[in-house]
């Protein structure tokens, strides 16, 4: 019997590649690398708690690999087929995004792994975005957009062949693993021959920059592939030293000790040379490199506060710059607790469980404390260790900020979350669309949170009683 490649290796070798082959394709990127591996050896060594708890779980090895892609395509046909790829390597649909109240004409879903085990082997995500062609306004263009998409097929025979493989034997040896990586790439490799000519490509910018670059090519290309920072800030600061000019913006919420959700900052997309159909010549903008900054995951309770508190900044007017926007959000989120104990004792905050590795405390514990209800008081006694769960998923304002800025003119666009929020409501109904196109439903990130903290507790409960 063959042996299977597990998917998280094979999850793990494509992202190497996916990284090779965007480092080819968009110079900045390897610059943006740069600049991140050593803002990431400065903060560790200017922090040594930081560095002993990111060593103690393996985390240092895991900033290394971090990168979060983005992909957007035409058809639920795509999309499905996506969905079944990404299978192969461990990664499912996590989170609904509907970006159109941001003006936006697409909504999305994050494919990432969703065990333990498998996002400290490699937590490799893909934002992946389906076109909404119902919103676009011209009834011609609509239809031209659509024969264009059913035209082409973005995945190769090759592809598709070791996708059903790997779904009738439930697995790839080898051989097919190593083939299966090389087909799949092909998919988000960039082609500079569009497949319309100038006017239809003109016209369906003109509707909305996305579309065009979702519709006018033969393939969906990477977009963009984003490394973890552990400071932000200084990222944003030193960008125009290696010669890459930086958003204005960095959005999601203000520095904080305790860092929460998520923070992304980004530079301009590139003008790439492309040629249309009859041989003539132009550019295409729609590729651009982003950085991020991971926090603790929320719960319920923790993103209620974090949502008012941002609506309080968004309700005032669009900030001039970074600095006045950093300071406005540091003011309003002062009333959010800025210390994992506090996070942690006000239920705000997602947390991982540990058994102490100091036996002392625990073994003088009488059994029925080592209850799920005492965890609290349990990590007062030293009996078990907390650390903040890494919020693994995205923040719709902000993904919608980062789309705006990008896809506009103007380079020094902020796509700012003040705009973004004033876009108008989402439709109800269009994450079930959206789920019909994918052919599965969507996992619910608050509840995969709240799973993944029971099962660590219940597990450092367990190990505690065994000693």
């Amino acid at each position: 019997m063959s042996q299977w490649i597990s998917p998280d290796q094979i999850r793990a070798r494509f992202a190497r590649a996916m990284s090779e082959m965007y480092r080819k394709e968009v110079p900045q990127y390897g610059a943006l690398v740069e600049l991140v591996e050593a803002v990431n050896r400065e903060t560790l060594a200017a922090d040594a708690g930081l560095a002993a708890r990111l060593a103690s779980a393996d985390g240092v090895r895991r900033l290394g690999v971090e990168r979060h892609g983005a992909i957007r395509v035409g058809t639920p046909a795509e999309l499905a087929m996506l969905r079944r790829l990404f299978a192969v390597m461990g990664m499912f649909p996590v989170g609904y995004y509907d970006l159109s109240p941001a003006g936006v004409p697409v909504h999305s879903t994050a494919f990432r792994p969703v065990a333990d085990d498998a996002l400290q082997e490699n937590p490799f995500r893909v934002f992946t975005s389906l076109l909404r062609p119902e919103l676009i306004a011209s009834d011609d263009l609509r239809q031209r957009a659509l024969a264009l998409l059913d035209a082409r097929d973005i995945f190769t025979p090759g592809v598709k062949t070791l996708i059903e493989r790997s779904e009738a034997q439930g697995g790839l040896d080898e051989g097919d693993a190593r083939a299966f990586v090389n087909e799949a790439l092909e998919t988000f490799r960039w082609h500079s021959d569009a497949t319309v000519d100038r006017p239809t490509y003109e016209a369906l910018s003109a509707e909305h920059r996305l579309i065009a670059d979702v519709v006018c090519f033969r393939g969906p290309h990477i977009n963009h592939l984003t490394p973890r920072t552990l400071d932000i800030d200084e990222v944003q600061r030193r960008m125009p030293e290696y010669g890459i000019e930086p958003k204005a913006i960095i959005e999601g919420p203000p520095y904080r000790r305790a860092p929460l959700l998520l923070r992304q900052t980004s530079f301009k997309a590139l003008d790439e040379p492309v040629r249309f159909v009859g041989d003539d010549p132009g550019s295409h903008t729609a590729r651009f490199g982003e950085i991020e900054q991971r926090g603790v995951a929320l719960t319920v309770k923790g993103r209620a506060l974090y949502d008012r508190l941002l609506a309080s900044v968004s309700q005032q007017a669009p900030a001039a710059d970074n600095a006045t926007h950093q300071a406005r959000l540091t003011e309003a989120f002062a009333e959010f607790p800025d210390n994992e104990a506090a996070l942690r004792r006000q239920g705000l905050a997602f947390f991982h469980y540990w058994p102490a590795s100091d036996l002392r405390n625990s073994r003088q514990l009488p059994a029925d404390a080592l209850r799920v209800d005492n965890a609290e008081a349990l990590v007062e006694r030293g009996a078990l260790v907390a650390t903040p769960m890494v919020y693994e998923d995205f923040l719709p304002v902000s993904a919608a900020g980062i789309f705006q800025s990008n896809l506009s003119d103007d380079r020094s666009s902020s796509g700012s979350e003040e705009q973004s929020r004033n876009e108008g409501q989402p439709d109800g109904s269009s994450q079930a669309r959206f789920e019909a196109a994918l052919g599965a439903e969507v996992i619910d990130e608050v509840a995969l949170y709240a799973r993944r903290e029971r099962d660590s507790l219940e597990a450092a409960l367990k190990a505690l009683k065994s000693r």
